[in-house]
């Protein structure tokens, strides 16, 4: 919490100092609904005109052990009145539903701030289970903090006794009384919640009644606790239009639905369930009267296999998945390279290798989707760099595949698919045209016959015929094609020719690239160089050193294969080039490959969360001196 500016009279003439923004964690095992309870906070505040960002932060087990360190589940939420373009490093408020929640927390919490704490959760089984050998509200351990201790389960039992619901189900609305201490405690109505509660349950009378009295009482509770700090935090100065709280995920998959319409060709999503990019999946297939078709296939392969089959047949083909699953898609892709047909391939990046933390954040995924494939095998690369914007790069993404007949690869990351932030609703017919490259019909080309190979003489893209249109047919597989006819051939010329002009129409896609803009410094000292996902948090970093006087500048990336045409000249502009990334460096392989003339400094982190902002600030300081 920063820079209180005024107060203001809450209910029970409480003064409520007002801030600029605030960072608030929610934690608990993760059957405790804290996803649910961060998600409510947010769109609560999102009404209010607060600017948000949030990361949900959750175990790979579905079910993990009751009480255990490893089980703990997450969800921070960032709301201001100023710019909020990161979920935020340090927590002002904890809500710890037990021992484990706090252990595993309480490093991010700095002294002073507030920690409230479900004091039922604190049993010596589940002390035990978290490792404390004495209990941390009893040991004056956690003195330095202002501790709100609450029985939050008794009371929440208390509340709704009468309602006939066995033990289970009345633990399981706890996360709603402490949901209602957070409200009281930052001057949120309970309307929009309460709205939600009937409809997510609207069979099921009981479950709402139990929901809406546990909410109302942790509300009252936070209004009779005298030791409870209360705050207001003003809306955000936000460009006009309508706005709603998306995630990343369905972001992207919004994207597909607006490039399906603009472009005419029916949507066709191909895919195996993987963590974290199933609710693309998921979130597609409640839209089908929108023309899409959603196929949950058996396994990776057959996903972008029938990706593959849509993209012959005339669709605007999509299939998502996760690292592992990308692996496994290789041989598909070569052979969309090799048919030159339109595919996008979204990859949400999680840590591996292998299984690895399927539910967490990295950027390892970069050299699979540059290189990971045999042969000459070019693919345009992309990467989103915020939750909302993965609307836009969804819709780049089909642009480019359906406008230049290549397989286009968008990578995402799980801070990305599973953060939100206010998204500004676009409307369709504002956005860029898409003109699929088709080839036209008989009696436009003076009847010349069909050559499934004969190219656009700008961006060399082949001309695309679907199953159907009498005149145009034409063979097409994974052996080499004679230039021109696409009949099979094995010779030399033609095969390294062949090569050599795909790889040249993924290059001259540069030539639609809109070109790499500084933020902070134009030149000078310092570039900082990042690419995806790490956005919000290096244009925080650098935002505030630029404004203490510093000669830094930041250059972020989402066209990375072919890079933005004015790459080279922007780097010639400093001294020293810092590329920070979510992996162990491997932009700074790409670029030491594509721009050898040039030194690169790195900055790496692996451990499956964001950048803080505080630790590139001070290394960026370290390199400034």
């Amino acid at each position: 919490m920063s820079n209180p500016t005024d107060t203001a009279k809450g209910p029970a003439s409480k003064e409520r100092a007002a801030l600029e923004e605030v960072v608030i964690r929610f934690v608990g095992d993760s059957g405790d609904g804290m996803q649910l309870t961060g998600s409510q906070f947010s769109g609560t505040s999102a009404l209010l005109g607060n600017d948000i960002a949030t990361f949900p932060n959750y175990p790979a087990e579905i079910r993990a052990p009751q009480g255990s360190v490893y089980g703990v589940s997450g969800f921070q939420v960032h709301i201001g009145q100023v710019e909020v373009a990161t979920p935020g490093d340090e927590v002002d408020v904890l809500v710890a539903m037990n021992p484990a929640a706090l252990k595993t927390n309480l490093s991010a919490v700095p002294p002073g701030k507030t920690i409230i704490v479900d004091t039922d959760g604190f049993t010596q089984k589940n002390l035990a289970k978290a490792g404390y050998e004495t209990n941390p509200l009893e040991d004056g351990s956690l003195e330095k903090y202002t501790l709100i201790e609450a029985p939050i389960t008794s009371l929440t039992r208390t509340a709704i006794l009468d309602l006939g619901l066995d033990n289970k189900s009345m633990n399981r609305s706890k996360n709603m009384f402490a949901l209602g201490m957070v409200f009281w405690m930052f001057n949120r109505p309970l309307d929009h919640t309460i709205g939600f509660l009937e409809k997510k349950f609207a069979k099921k009378p009981q479950v709402v009644e139990a929901n809406v009295r546990a909410l109302k009482a942790g509300y009252n509770y936070g209004e009779t606790l005298e030791i409870l700090p209360v705050y207001k935090v003003p809306p955000a100065k936000m460009e006009a239009g309508t706005y709603r709280i998306i995630m990343g995920n369905t972001a992207l998959a919004w994207g597909l639905l607006a490039a399906s319409e603009k472009s005419g060709l029916p949507l066709f999503l191909g895919s195996y369930p993987i963590t974290p990019a199933s609710d693309i999946l998921h979130e597609l297939s409640r839209h089908m009267h929108f023309g899409a078709k959603v196929f949950q296939a058996e396994d990776e392969i057959a996903g972008v296999g029938s990706a593959l089959g849509a993209a012959f047949a005339g669709n605007l083909a999509v299939t998502t998945t996760s690292g592992p699953g990308l692996a496994l898609k290789t041989e598909t892709i070569g052979l969309a390279v090799m048919t030159e047909l339109p595919l996008v391939v979204v990859d949400v990046q999680r840590g591996g290798p292998s299984t690895g933390l399927p539910t967490k954040t990295e950027q390892a995924d970069l050299l699979q989707a540059l290189y990971g494939r045999n042969g000459e095998s070019p693919a345009i690369v992309l990467a989103a760099t915020t939750p909302a914007n993965c609307f836009d790069y969804a819709y780049i993404a089909s642009k480019l595949a359906l406008e230049h007949m290549t397989p286009v690869i968008l990578l995402t990351d799980g801070y990305l698919a599973n953060g939100s932030e206010p998204w500004r609703i676009k409307k369709v017919a504002d956005m860029p045209d898409i003109k699929p490259h088709l080839a036209k019909a008989k009696g436009e080309e003076n009847g010349a016959p069909y050559l499934p190979y004969q190219r656009d003489a700008e961006t060399l893209a082949r001309y695309w015929a679907v199953p159907g249109m009498s005149g145009f047919e034409h063979r097409i597989g994974g052996l080499e094609k004679e230039n021109l006819t696409g009949n099979v051939s094995y010779d030399p010329q033609n095969h390294e020719y062949m090569c050599k002009i795909r790889a040249e129409k993924v290059a001259r896609v540069a030539r639609d690239v809109p070109e790499l803009q500084l933020e902070g410094a134009q030149e000078g000292d310092l570039l900082v160089v990042g690419w995806g996902g790490t956005y919000g948090s290096l244009h925080m970093a650098v935002k505030g050193l630029h404004e203490q006087g510093e000669s830094i500048g930041l250059a972020h990336f989402s066209y990375i294969s072919p890079l933005p045409p004015n790459t080279a000249e922007v780097f010639a502009r400093f001294k020293k080039i810092v590329v920070c990334e979510l992996n162990l460096g491997q932009f700074v392989v790409y670029l030491r490959n594509e721009l050898p003339q040039f030194e690169y400094l790195k900055f790496n982190k692996i451990q499956g969360l964001p950048f803080a902002v505080v630790e590139l600030r001070d290394k960026f300081k370290s390199l400034l001196k």
